[in-house]
């Protein structure tokens, strides 16, 4: 059943009763195919123009618009995949309420944040936009946001754009970033009693690790954000050795660096490079190779910004608190930003609920989320 026009919480327990898992992290899970379709025929009824583009094989971006063209423009930008269901603790894709919470898998991250943002176009378009709003509903944000990759690339722009991410309703105009850098070492196997031939990897790892933990401890001490606190790093993964009596030939370690703005993911490989250089001084036999795997950057909007500003007037014009927050995890309003379109997060839920084995968003957060982006849309787009 199509929920009616502008009705947050009906579309937030349709969307969240749809398993839209990411198959980048879950093996075999359905993707954003279903989730999508159901959200561009529900938008479609409302009277948006809607497309879906396709941004991998099977799993498209809703991209759905309101309001006239050629005014001021406004992007709501959110993603339709979520992580998981391992482990939890209540039905993941029930959409269950009780005592105003709304449960499920997804619930806060960010199905409730994308069902006000939609909500919100609508309502506005009742009252007269006078410029358009652009509903942006991406796949893969949870893996390496394909999707919000393949928007820009399509050249879908604005004038401005608030990515509902759980923020508890702050305004988050900055995030940290993150780079993943794999370190290879190479040992030398032998008979766990020759001391004298073999080559131990893994205590190469933990020798750089030791290094890494100062860097750490020290280092990234004085790289901070205002909003955002300071930088950090840690071990994500490793791997290596074959038995008990045995020296170890190869030891693989993962780690994951946050970066504050200012950071590129160029500075934490060579940090990591640096480092190992360092242990190699100590322990000559070291032979590790430093590799970049993945990485986003950072993002960072002036809290002076007008969108920052106008988001500030819609909450206190809906009689909300205004509060400005820096964001720890990483979004897509990195990637929109480079594109050229000042972004910034705001939405309902909580990012410590996210990928939790309880996940829940308050009802009322989710109604006075789309309060507050209506008021937006209209005072930056303009009424007729």
């Amino acid at each position: 059943m199509t929920p009616a026009p502008g009705d947050p919480l009906a579309l937030t327990r349709l969307l969240v009763r749809i398993d839209s898992r990411n198959p980048g992290l879950v093996a075999g899970a359905p993707g954003e195919g279903e989730i999508a379709r159901a959200l561009a025929t529900v938008l479609g009824a409302w009277g948006f123009r809607v497309e879906l583009q396709e941004a991998v094989p099977g799993r498209p971006n809703v991209v759905a618009r309101i309001g006239p063209a050629g005014g001021r423009s406004l992007m709501f930008n959110g993603h339709l995949d979520v992580v998981g269901v391992q482990g939890m603790t209540h039905a993941p894709f029930a959409a269950d309420s009780r005592d105003g919470l709304l449960f499920g898998r997804g619930a806060t991250d960010m199905k409730g944040g994308v069902a006000a943002m939609c909500c919100a176009a609508w309502r506005a378009a009742q009252a007269g936009l006078g410029g358009e709003v652009v509903v942006t509903a991406v796949v893969d944000e949870e893996w390496q946001s394909a999707g919000t990759s393949a928007l820009v690339a399509r050249g879908v722009r604005a004038d401005a754009c608030i990515v509902t991410e759980p923020t508890r309703l702050a305004i988050a105009p900055a995030h940290k970033g993150f780079t993943w850098t794999e370190v290879r070492f190479r040992g030398r196997a032998a008979h766990g009693s020759r001391y004298d031939v073999g080559v131990d990897a893994i205590r190469h790892a933990g020798l750089l690790l030791a290094e890494l933990d100062r860097v750490e401890r020290e280092d990234l001490a004085g790289h901070t954000h205002p909003l955002l606190g300071r930088a950090s790093l840690h071990a994500a993964t490793i791997s290596g050795g074959a038995g008990w009596s045995t020296y170890p030939d190869a030891c693989t370690l993962g780690i994951e660096r946050r970066t504050v703005p200012g950071e590129s993911p160029d500075d934490a490989v060579h940090e990591v490079r640096q480092a190992v250089h360092r242990v190699g001084r100590l322990a000559p036999a070291l032979d590790a190779a430093v590799g970049h795997v993945f990485s986003q950057w950072p993002s960072d909007v002036a809290t002076e910004a007008p969108v920052v500003k106008s988001l500030g007037a819609a909450l206190r014009g809906t009689g909300q608190p205004v509060a400005i927050e820096g964001l720890s995890a990483w979004t897509d309003a990195a990637l929109l930003n480079a594109a050229g379109i000042p972004a910034i997060c705001f939405g309902p839920g909580d990012i410590a609920l996210a990928h939790s084995d309880t996940e829940w968003v308050a009802e009322d957060d989710v109604a006075r989320a789309t309060a507050v982006l209506q008021r937006l849309a209209l005072d930056w787009c303009g009424t007729r």
